[in-house]
């Protein structure tokens, strides 16, 4: 299993809109076969920073939903959301191997 971490920056006066995005990509993710563990927002902490964390069972099936979704209209629409509101200033992929037990 891979998990991705992913830490945004965001617009701190676009958080409303940085929820919708997250709540259109959460069963986009599932749809495609990873486990979505949720998107995390600003609460005790800086008020632009945000982080999403699913999982696929290996970095062949992450990379397959990847090419899948950038040739699937609902999440090309996601993506577009995101640009036409510009709530994610930048954001940055990392992959982890859960410990679980």
């Amino acid at each position: 299993m891979i998990t991705c971490y992913i830490n945004y920056e965001i617009d701190p006066d676009k958080l409303a809109e940085f929820e919708t995005y997250a709540k259109l990509w959460i069963p986009l993710v599932e749809r495609f076969g990873g486990t979505h563990h949720g998107y995390f927002l600003p609460q005790e902490s800086a008020n632009d920073l945000a982080v999403a964390l699913f999982s696929f069972p290996s970095l062949a099936e992450y990379e397959q939903y990847r090419a899948d979704s950038m040739k699937d209209d609902e999440c090309l629409e996601a993506f577009e959301y995101a640009k036409k509101t510009k709530c994610i200033r930048r954001y940055d992929r990392q992959f982890l191997r859960p410990v679980l037990r």
